[in-house]
């Protein structure tokens, strides 16, 4: 069977890019709110409301990551099989 690699890893410079701008963006909303010519309550509502959206913004990108990674090992069985089942054939052996 060939050695093909399922694993994608993310260089270290993207991924500290990508810790980076959820810091600035985090800080700059926190700033914002914070800032905010408003009653508390509606801070606070706003600042609840920004939690549960990066709460749910995370949990869609690990389904949708799940889901690639299930796609991905389904298909390397396939491969897998197929590869066993042609190195098995014999197209010279009688019927």
């Amino acid at each position: 069977m060939s050695e093909t690699s399922v694993s994608q890893q993310s260089t270290a410079a993207f991924y500290g890019q990508a810790v980076a701008s959820f810091a600035v963006a985090m800080a700059a909303t926190a700033v914002g709110i914070f800032r905010l010519n408003a009653d508390a309550w509606v801070r606070g509502f706003l600042a609840i409301a920004v939690l549960y959206l990066v709460t749910s913004a995370f949990t869609l990108a690990k389904v949708i990551r799940d889901r690639q990674e299930a796609g991905q090992i389904v298909s390397r069985v396939d491969q897998a099989r197929m590869e066993k089942l042609l190195t098995e054939h014999d197209p010279f052996e009688k019927l």
